[in-house]
């Protein structure tokens, strides 16, 4: 393997002062798969030079979350960040990335959208985020930054953050990117036995009857409710922007649920007063 993978500041800082020409940044917690894919190749197409973060953050998970258990594949990761054109990989220990211990760090907190959904189920989460995006913007010192649509809510909050802090970087969007069966990529469908994945087929197939209903947040529900296996945390629409739902035209529908123990997420544009499909 002959990309270099940077495992301290220290060696990323140099590694980043020898690029020349624009840099893109695809931040993730490792596990790769083909939406981390879909980033960097987004990445590689925008920018001259991609550097990819490989960071499982303690920050954004609460505790009884699975951060002991989430997948680390750090020598596939780098091989698949390779392949697809990436010039560097950083994968910090959490002892460099927050030297003085993760309770003891300055922290940025999100808009009020960001006590939301996946904020109001996760407290912290966002904070969790945005201070370890903050912190790799600075490191990174990116002209780019690839972010996919699978999750939105992280998406809209990150492009928050950018603005209200003049942070001067571009945010790429990458379209989600859904498994052969419709699941939506994550590295947690790992965790999903062959019961709990035809379980959770209810998911996309609620967003198949969302964006061909006129009223999809009823479709959504119907499907969802239909399907024992899933415990459903939420459901709803909102406008494209986060704020309430609009009475017509544009929305986005957002879904969380757990799978056994797996907590899955999705979403989708759909359009309130008119089928997408019509």
């Amino acid at each position: 393997m002959s990309i270099p993978i940077a495992d301290t500041v220290a060696r990323l800082r140099t590694a980043r002062d020898a690029m020349h020409g624009t840099v893109a940044v695809v931040p993730t917690m490792g596990a790769l798969h083909e939406g981390h894919a879909a980033l960097i190749r987004a990445a590689r197409a925008a920018a001259d030079n991609v550097v990819v973060t490989v960071f499982v953050n303690p920050l954004q998970f609460r505790p009884g979350e699975d951060l002991d258990e989430y997948p680390r594949t750090l020598e596939a990761d780098a091989a698949l960040a390779e392949s697809l054109g990436a010039d560097l990989v950083f994968a910090p220990s959490e002892e460099e990335l927050y030297p003085r211990g993760r309770e003891n760090v300055v922290k940025v907190h999100p808009r009020p959208t960001g006590e939301i959904l996946e904020g109001a189920s996760r407290p912290g989460f966002f904070t969790g985020v945005l201070t370890v995006v903050a912190k790799l913007f600075h490191l990174v010192r990116p002209h780019y930054a690839a972010f996919g649509d699978k999750d939105y809510q992280q998406l809209a909050m990150v492009r928050s953050m950018v603005e209200d802090l003049d942070m001067d970087v571009e945010i790429l969007s990458v379209a989600l990117v859904r498994d052969a069966d419709g699941i939506a990529l994550s590295s947690r469908n790992a965790y999903l036995s062959a019961e709990e994945r035809a379980a959770a087929l209810a998911i996309p197939r609620a967003v198949e009857a969302a964006q061909a209903s006129p009223d999809p947040l009823a479709a959504a529900r119907a499907v969802l409710e239909a399907e024992s296996g899933l415990e459903v945390d939420y459901a709803t629409v909102l406008a494209p922007d986060f704020e309430a739902a609009p009475e017509s035209g544009p929305a986005r529908l957002l879904i969380a649920a757990h799978v056994g123990t797996t907590r899955l997420i999705d979403n989708a544009p759909v359009t309130i007063g008119e089928s997408n499909d019509a």
